[in-house]
């Protein structure tokens, strides 16, 4: 099972005053060492403040795109960071969480949907999943 980890954006990681600490990207450098020779990270990257970002608005199919720069005003909405973890359960990868050195953070965990979570009937549908697990397996991430 695949879980996205999603470290949630604070006033701090938004205004960008300073960079993490060098004991902080230490800390979690020795943590993400951990997840990576346990073969649990896939993936992981810290994001840029909103600020820097935008949100790109979709109405109906044809209509206009609206595109909305950042800054955004709900923190509580954003992303900080991100990681993707192969993991047994929810429960491995709360226990894998719990180690981190984050202080005053919230995250979330999602689990990424796989092939087999969808109902394909048709040869079609069952050759564009396939297609996409062999471009998984052959375009890693890290």
């Amino acid at each position: 099972m695949r879980f996205m980890i999603l470290v949630k954006a604070t006033k701090e990681s938004e205004a960008a005053v300073a960079p993490p600490s060098e004991e902080m990207i230490l800390e979690m450098g020795k943590f993400n060492d951990e997840l990576i020779k346990a073969g649990v990270m896939l993936a992981g990257e810290g994001l840029h403040p909103s600020a820097k970002g935008a949100r790109v608005r979709f109405g109906k199919k044809g209509g206009p795109t609206v595109v909305v720069d950042g800054p955004f005003a709900e923190t509580k909405e954003l992303v900080a960071g991100y990681w993707i973890w192969q993991v047994t359960s929810r429960e491995e990868a709360i226990a894998w969480l719990r180690r981190a050195p984050f202080e005053n953070t919230e995250i979330e965990v999602r689990q990424v949907f796989e092939s087999a979570d969808f109902d394909v009937k048709t040869e079609e549908g069952r050759a564009l999943l396939a297609a996409e697990d062999e471009f998984r397996k052959t375009h890693k991430p890290m």
